[in-house]
């Protein structure tokens, strides 16, 4: 029987089921190990592999089978557990479920139940890896999550995406509205080892401030007017999975003292709640904004920011990769044409200049509702340079080559200008920072916008 590596960790203490388990289960693994206590149990699970833990409620010592679980899951939530007990009960049972165990079974043991949960568990396994190297196969073939791009700097970020993915490190993405934030997020995130927990997104800038609060942590019923029933924030939703906070800059003050407390302690209530709940999300957060400006003048806590930006993204805008826009436009068709029930449109030369040297200040957004609107209103198959909105069309002076906004000409001003001081310095950041007249913060903040790292 095919295993495809698969582990399984039985702690009880009563000798006869653990011999008795690892004798009927031993043909379903491809490591089977046993333990007595919680103890020596999370001892064997930190130094081996194992895909199952089964582990009985009562056990000696200090800590129980449910403390054992949810340490299990805290640090590898990927991992299947089964609960198992000669004194089930309602209570005991709801709480392994909501610790994440996969099942919960009652003592005297049934153990063709317990090999159906065990090929279950398996085939959850098997489901996992097959669902990896696919996602896998498309990174390395430039695509992630239906993140499209095969310039440098778009392959730039797919290696970060893959150096990142399997920790649970905070990640802080960075770019201009339309640049496609979330698909980067989901993208960490289904390539994490909690691509099988939730993703839960929620944008703080669209989030009135009374609200803000019960929404990132949940409330309790009657905890204000209008609370008629208890409602789980998207901390407690993205429990075992990612949490992505999008807009992350723009919480007011009190929002921003509450989540640095939940990333320094994982610990948080809901509103009109007296019981400590313990997040188990990764944060994933984004913002259109720079944010160092907004640390100096006083509107964004400096502590708070070094907590989510432990692993910086810069996502580029779309005039810095405009090699992909034919990738794009590609992509955008194909997907349009077919949702939409119409044939596959093709680009003229001269409107595909005219889209590769548009300004796009609304980035890939603007150009993904660009080409749905001319799938949907554009009787022809050929998109022509006159069928284009007018938005698009070049000025005189950009008929022969593209005219740099103002934003573009000083960002190639300040990155040249960061470039030839770390020269002149020898790369000692203190020094470039002086020579520039900017902080040290400002300067790394520039350089991680720019790749001068």
């Amino acid at each position: 029987m095919n295993t495809d590596g698969f582990g399984i960790l039985i702690i009880d203490d009563e000798p006869n089921i653990r011999s008795g388990l690892a004798k009927g289960l031993a043909k379903e693994a491809d490591v089977l190990e046993t333990a007595q206590d919680a103890e020596e149990g999370l001892a064997k699970f930190r130094e081996g592999t194992y895909q199952l833990v089964i582990a009985d409620v009562r056990l000696p010592g200090e800590m129980d089978g449910l403390e054992l679980i949810e340490q299990i899951l805290r640090s590898s939530p990927q991992t299947t557990t089964i609960v198992i007990t000669a004194h089930g009960t309602v209570e005991t049972a709801v709480k392994s479920m909501r610790l994440g165990a996969f099942d919960f079974i009652t003592k005297p043991l049934d153990l063709d139940l317990i090999r159906h949960q065990v090929r279950k568990a398996r085939e959850h396994y098997r489901l996992q890896i097959e669902n990896r190297e696919l996602r896998n196969r498309l990174v390395n073939a430039g695509e992630v999550s239906n993140i499209i791009g095969n310039c440098a700097a778009m392959h730039d970020v797919f290696q970060q995406i893959r150096q990142v993915a399997t920790t649970d490190a905070t990640i802080l993405i960075q770019g201009e509205s339309g640049t496609g934030k979330e698909l980067i997020a989901r993208a960490v995130h289904d390539l994490s080892n909690r691509s099988s927990g939730p993703f839960v997104a929620v944008n703080l800038g669209a989030m009135p401030e009374t609200l803000l609060e019960s929404e990132l942590f949940g409330h309790e019923k009657g905890s204000f007017s209008g609370a008629t029933r208890q409602k789980p924030g998207c901390f407690e939703q993205a429990q075992g999975g990612s949490l992505f906070l999008d807009e992350v800059t723009e919480m007011p003050a009190k929002s921003q003292v509450d989540l640095l407390r939940v990333l320094e302690t994982q610990q948080y209530m809901r509103v009109g709640g007296e019981e400590v709940l313990t997040s188990d999300a990764r944060i994933i957060s984004a913002t259109n904004k720079a944010v160092e400006p907004l640390i100096e003048d006083g509107t964004f806590r400096e502590d708070l920011f070094y907590r989510l930006n432990v692993i910086p993204i810069h996502i580029p805008a779309l005039r810095e990769r405009r090699d992909d826009i034919p990738l794009l436009i590609e992509h955008f068709l194909t997907h349009f044409c077919q949702r939409h029930n119409r044939p596959l449109k093709t680009v003229s030369p001269e409107a595909m200049r005219i889209f590769v040297t548009a300004r796009w200040p609304g980035n890939v957004r603007q150009l993904r509702n660009v080409i749905e609107r001319l799938v949907v209103t554009l009787p022809a198959d050929l998109i022509e340079a006159p069928d284009l909105p007018v938005e698009l069309s070049p000025t005189p002076a950009s008929d022969s080559a593209h005219v740099k906004t103002l934003a573009e000409v000083t960002e190639d001003a300040e990155k040249e200008a960061i470039t030839t001081a770390l020269a002149a310095c020898d790369y000692h950041r203190e020094k470039t920072a002086k020579l520039l007249g900017v902080s040290v913060r400002t300067l790394h903040y520039k350089m991680s916008r720019y790749g001068l790292h």
